[in-house]
């Protein structure tokens, strides 16, 4: 598989040859890169970088890589072992680090891994730095420092304890409801940290009782790490016949999240945002943001509350960056990532299974009665490859010349907005391809929406 590079680092398959696959030298080579870039944003003579990964088999051997060239830069280490993507911003943020490294290919599959890149705010690098660590990886004659200033390791292996104690710290977090309500919860860690972590959040939420499955952190991971449906047979036979009140599934680095209902229906990925802002924005009233692929029910749950809504370009950095322009106090992406700023500027599934617990004991409902008080939306997910040598772009704005009478918006592709439906056409940047996104009030008709537009692109690109 080909290294991808991209602004919030770099992902690929283990092994191979250096430039194609994730190696040795392509994780030295960037990790230098990213040590210049933090080296010239720091305002501090003590450059400290936190460092973090998630349990897949190649973790250690990346973390060592890592870990030693940052030293070898004269970077200081925090080394915090096992922990999720959300504990690492966190610890960021609290540990005033300049930086941050997360070691996870997040939901890919085990022969995966990937640098995650955290500038001092424990959020992922803009445009303009991400694009400067690209350039200064392809310098080929890096220089490191002498060996009285190397950098040191501090190794702190209970990071997530304080993750926690922050969450259970929040307002809306309501620590007594969720132990009067009895909860019995399964929980699919992906046999990764979420193995750790999600129990230890709901021990200190006193949950009454916690089944687990694939729950041991050895990176073998039991079925397809995405938290999708069609991945997760086994998890829900297993939440029905265990007779518990719902199950919670994250990925292999805990920034997404998605939950089982008790009767097995699968209260979706889109809807982790859409339910928790529900329950936020009915105690906190405020505005939200969403990317352009995310489900129109936030906005229908925002308007409701009387609040602003407000859809950002794909990608977590450009939801922050939507976030703090409008003042949003919950915001996220439909892949069940939820982003709080109470908290912080980061997706976080610890968060959001805190909030959803809440929410579910203070309202009294089954997790399944809870989603029907839910406005329904379903997505249609599609794609069209196109001939070599056709523009993605001129595709693109012609679709935006046909539908111009209609709202319409270009911030990243082009999402159309029909009365009670939409569709986003957004190019991919390592293919020829076009994604689609519809959606509408029944997969039938997105589907037949989306087949609609698929039609029409490829009468435009004949």
């Amino acid at each position: 598989m080909p290294l991808i590079k991209s602004i919030s680092g770099i992902r690929g398959t283990i092994g191979g040859t250096s430039g194609d696959n994730l190696t040795p030298s392509d994780i030295l080579r960037f990790t230098t890169a990213y040590s210049q870039w933090v080296k010239e944003q720091s305002k501090t003579k003590k450059i400290t970088v936190v460092v973090g990964r998630d349990a897949r088999i190649s973790g250690p051997m990346v973390a060592n890589i890592v870990i030693g060239t940052l030293t070898g830069c004269g970077v200081n280490v925090i080394d915090l072992g096992l922990a999720s993507t959300p504990t690492v911003e966190m610890a960021v943020i609290y540990e005033k680090a300049s930086g941050g490294i997360i070691i996870t290919a997040s939901h890919n599959p085990k022969q995966w891994n990937a640098l995650k890149l955290l500038n001092n705010k424990g959020e992922f690098l803009n445009d303009e730095d991400g694009k400067t660590v690209l350039k200064y990886a392809d310098n080929n004659s890096p220089e490191y420092t002498e060996v009285d200033k190397l950098g040191s390791i501090t190794i702190i292996n209970d990071y997530t304890k304080k993750h926690i104690a922050k969450i259970l710290a929040l307002p809306l977090v309501n620590k007594k409801a969720i132990a009067a309500a009895k909860f019995s919860v399964l929980v699919d860690g992906i046999n990764s940290v979420g193995s750790v972590a999600v129990n230890e959040l709901l021990t200190s939420l006193r949950v009454n009782k916690i089944i687990e499955i694939n729950n041991v952190p050895n990176g073998i991971f039991a079925h397809n790490p995405e938290p999708l449906p069609e991945n997760l047979i086994e998890t829900i036979k297993k939440t029905v016949s265990s007779k518990a009140d719902l199950g919670i599934v994250v990925d292999p680095d805990v920034d997404r999240l998605a939950f089982i209902c008790e009767d097995g229906t699968f209260f979706g990925e889109e809807y982790t945002l859409v339910a928790i802002s529900d329950y936020i924005l009915s105690k906190t009233p405020g505005n939200t943001v969403s990317n352009l692929s995310s489900s129109r029910a936030l906005k229908v749950i925002t308007e409701k509350h009387k609040g602003k809504y407000t859809a950002s370009a794909v990608g977590e950095v450009n939801v922050v960056k939507a976030m703090k322009e409008t003042k949003a106090i919950i915001g996220g992406e439909g892949n069940g990532g939820v982003i709080y700023p109470e908290l912080h500027y980061g997706r976080d599934a610890l968060v959001g299974i805190a909030l959803f617990l809440t929410q579910l004991a203070l309202s009294k409902l089954k997790c399944s009665q809870l989603r029907k008080t839910l406005p329904d939306y379903f997505i249609s997910k599609n794609k069209i490859e196109l001939k070599k040598g056709i523009d993605t772009d001129i595709i693109i704005s012609k679709m935006h010349k046909n539908y111009k009478n209609l709202p319409c918006l270009t911030v990243d592709g082009l999402r159309i907005d029909f009365e009670n439906e939409w569709v986003h056409l957004r190019k991919s940047n390592t293919e020829p391809i076009i994604r689609i996104y519809a959606e509408a009030s029944s997969l039938k008709k997105a589907d037949k929406l989306a087949k609609k537009i698929i039609s029409e692109i490829e009468q435009i690109s004949k």
